[in-house]
This record gives C-alpha cells, structure tokens and sequence, in this order.
C-alpha cells in the first residue's frame, strides 16, 4: 500500500512538473508583457498597448494588478485561473470585460500612480452618488484610441459600452 502511494505521489509529481515546463509556467510569474500576448484573444489588447503612451511607463502588471506581493500573486492565480478554465471549457468572449474586482485593482493603481495629479482634482462621487472610474474617462489612455485593431468588434456598440 506504501509503494502504491509513492508511486501515485511520483506520477503526479511528473505530471505537474512536465506540465509546467511544457506551459512555460514561470513566465507568468514575471512582468514580461508579451506573456500577456500568449493567447491570440489578447492581441488586439497587446497591440493597442504596445502603441499607446503608457507604454514607456507601465507594462501589464503595473495596471492590472496590485503592487503588494501576496495580492498580486493572489490576482495572477485568481486570473490565470479564469483564463485557462474559458480556454479548456469554453466560452471564449469576443471581447474580454473587466470584471469587478479587475476594475477595482486598475483604480487603485492609477490613483497610486497619479496620486500628485489628484491633488488638484475633486475625484469624489458623483453628486448622485455613484461612482466613476479614471478609465471612464480617460479609456484610450493605456490602450490607446479605440478601433485601431482589425478586428471588427472593435468597432461595434457592445464594444464601446
């Protein structure tokens, strides 16, 4: 019974090790933006980066998830846990939304970064209370204007919602 348990514990161990070599795993640990573009869905987002300003002063983790390093680590799970489970079960959406909490991690990060721009500025809820993020804004600031992509749901109302 022992040896069956090894042997089990082995295997598993193989399985997961191959499966990490084979997936590249430890790039997704870093900050290399083009290991964002390793799945075709992110080109468009890739390539709107890649040719807008911010560019020169933040790549993907920078924005998109926290600077503190078990939160950041806890994101990049949480995220990588939805990407690989639309990949293998489906479905893949056309165009990919934020999710609540990604919304949330992308303000804070431009308020920790523009917090000496804030100053000057009232950011406070609307007058009826709801809420408006940087990005509502200033969209086309991280990615760029919209529609520079060639593909054609970069263009339709669902889009620019």
């Amino acid at each position: 019974m022992k040896l069956a348990i090894l042997v089990a514990v082995i295997v598993l161990a193989a399985v997961i090790g191959v499966g990490f070599y084979v997936t590249d795993f430890t790039a997704y640990l870093g900050n290399n933006p083009t290991t964002c573009n390793n799945c075709h869905v992110m080109d468009a987002v890739y390539e709107s980066w890649y040719h807008a300003g911010h560019k020169e002063w933040a790549n993907c983790n920078d924005c998109h998830t926290p600077h503190a390093l078990i939160p950041k680590y806890l994101v990049k799970a949480q995220s990588g846990y939805h990407h690989v489970t639309a990949f293998v079960f489906g479905p893949i959406p056309q165009a990919i939304r934020a999710k609540p909490a990604s919304r949330e991690v992308v303000q804070e990060n431009c308020i920790r970064c523009h917090q000496d721009t804030l100053l000057n500025i009232d950011y406070a809820p609307m007058s009826d209370g709801t809420r408006r993020y940087c990005f509502d804004c200033h969209r086309s600031t991280a990615h760029g204007e919209r529609g520079i992509s060639l593909l054609p749901y970069q263009h339709s109302e669902e889009y620019t919602q």
